[in-house]
């Protein structure tokens, strides 16, 4: 049976860095919703379809004013997210899992690609390249090296040591994992939260960090763009506009 790639595509964010009435997935940039972008970049790769996990509240004017508006193909599902990020990643996994069982798939083989709705720059290309890298790892993470020397602090903000740049990437989305594998560390990660058993005090800030604690299986980097910017500040709201334009008349050339 052929490999099948989901996309899940988060994008149900607060934004409360941004001072705005408007959630920054749906502020425009270059003349269109960022989530727009985001989706039309996935539309454009060899992914096979696209869950978008969201508010609840806002399932419909994803549907009617994104989805149906921009005639984007690939979405198959729109659900409601969670509390936490981590939350609504799991509500798209299991997503994908139910359309497998009402299709009578049920193959946990597939691989699920996760993606932050407010990377907009994402392009087909990184995407095709991170389907390409799973299918050879189950677990591969788009990074870029780290620029900028990193200082590690304590809770004084006295420094406490300083980690080699070398060893140091930026890890971005879509993050990519086998299905079986990813399913596998959020029901652990879900289970010790049920039962209050977790010691450690560490937050989850990527779905890899699941995968590396609760599996044990080891996670790849591969090459990202420094330009697959996530949007979080007014200030990126300006950088990615910039790049999109950019991009739009390089390829027109």
């Amino acid at each position: 049976m052929q490999d099948r790639f989901s996309a899940i595509i988060v994008a149900a964010g607060t934004g409360r860095r941004m001072n705005s009435s408007v959630k920054k997935q749906y502020m425009e940039i270059a003349g269109a919703p960022v989530l727009y972008h985001t989706l039309t970049a996935f539309e454009k790769s060899d992914v096979d379809e696209i869950v978008i996990v969201t508010g609840e509240d806002e399932i419909p004017y994803v549907r009617e004013q994104i989805v149906e508006n921009y005639c984007l193909k690939k979405v198959v599902a729109i659900c409601a997210g969670g509390k936490e990020r981590c939350d609504s990643v799991y509500e798209g996994i299991k997503q994908v899992i139910r359309r497998q069982e009402n299709t009578g798939q049920n193959d946990l083989n597939d691989y699920v690609l996760i993606h932050d709705g407010v990377r907009p720059l994402i392009t087909p290309e990184l995407i095709n390249s991170c389907i390409n890298k799973v299918k050879e790892f189950d677990a591969v993470v788009p990074g870029v090296p780290e620029k900028d020397t990193v200082k590690e602090v304590g809770s004084d903000m006295e420094v406490t040591g300083t980690p080699d740049r070398k060893k140091l990437y930026r890890v971005q989305t879509p993050q990519c994992f086998k299905l079986a594998l990813i399913n596998e560390a959020f029901e652990k990660y879900n289970s010790e939260k049920d039962h209050n058993v977790s010691s450690e005090s560490v937050a989850i800030t990527d779905d890899a960090m699941l995968v590396e604690k609760y599996t044990g299986h080891r996670v790849k980097i591969i090459e990202g763009d420094y330009r697959n910017i996530k949007i979080t500040t007014p200030e990126d709201i300006g950088m990615a506009e910039y790049f999109l334009k950019k991009s739009v008349r390089e390829n027109s050339n």
